[in-house]
């Protein structure tokens, strides 16, 4: 994986609670593989989800997006894939994602 100086980190965060819906399962195996193939083509070059434990409140899920650079970021969320990907969300979490990007030190 190429993850230079210029690659960019978008993190989608999901906060709640442990009562709130969050279907792992289909977020991993479905999901991500719609992410992978919508934004692929843009410069993604590799997503990762990760999944605090669920017994406190806070973040529920996390993911990490790594794109080849900023451009490639603004193409694919201006991309017309964005919105399938977007539109995917209710199926497995009510939660609303929160979308931030990673600043090197």
């Amino acid at each position: 994986m190429n993850t230079s100086a210029a690659s960019v980190v978008v993190y989608v965060t999901y906060q709640g609670t442990p009562q709130d819906r969050f279907d792992r399962d289909y977020y991993v195996a479905v999901h991500l593989p719609l992410v992978r193939k919508a934004w692929g083509q843009y410069g993604l070059l590799s997503v990762t989800a990760l999944f605090p434990a669920p017994a406190r409140d806070g973040t529920v899920a996390l993911c990490e997006c790594i794109f080849r650079d900023e451009d490639a970021v603004e193409a694919a969320l201006a991309s017309p894939e964005a919105s399938a990907v977007m539109a995917d969300v209710p199926r497995y979490t009510a939660l609303a994602p929160r979308r931030f990007r990673a600043v090197a030190l």
